[in-house]
């Protein structure tokens, strides 16, 4: 049987990850390059998830409660820059898997804590080999001096505030 195909992506990764085009002006803008660098990405994860029918989004939120147990909703939202209603059904989705529980706080009964199920530990460690190799291939482009300055400024731009 086929795994669905994950759901809770928030737009279509549908653009060619090489412009077929002349790009004009878009050429110059960092914007387009962020987001032509994101399409490729997302593809390669995707096929590399497929077979779990696990998302981007989903597996941040497992990697987060793997080291953050007991992490809230709004928690999880703030730190992925996800709105509220749109972590609540991620979440959903993850319980109806059940790879998440949750659990009542036991300091404030109003808050509800999140924890990895034992399915939920078992599918992020899968999926750990699986994101090891997908990041592996993107790894492989750079040097590991180009790899640092890489990330420290794309951690520029998102920080930056």
């Amino acid at each position: 049987m086929a795994a669905k195909p994950p759901q809770d992506d928030f737009e279509s990764e549908d653009a060619a990850a090489t412009p077929s085009l002349d790009v004009g002006r878009l050429g110059d803008l960092l914007g387009f390059h962020l987001r032509m660098a994101h399409v490729a990405i997302y593809r390669d994860f995707a096929e590399t998830m497929e077979e779990l029918a696990l998302t981007q989004k989903q597996l941040a939120v497992m990697e987060l409660l793997a080291v953050n147990a007991g992490a809230s909703q709004i928690d999880l939202a703030n730190t992925l820059g996800t709105d509220r209603a749109t972590m609540m059904a991620l979440v959903n989705r993850l319980a109806a898997r059940d790879f998440v529980e949750r659990r009542p706080s036991t300091a404030d009964r109003r808050r509800q804590e999140l924890h990895l199920t034992m399915a939920g530990r078992a599918m992020l460690a899968q999926a750990r080999k699986r994101i090891d190799a997908h990041e592996q291939r993107f790894i492989d482009l750079f040097s590991h001096d180009e790899m640092d300055v890489l990330l420290a400024a794309l951690k520029r731009i998102y920080k930056r505030n």
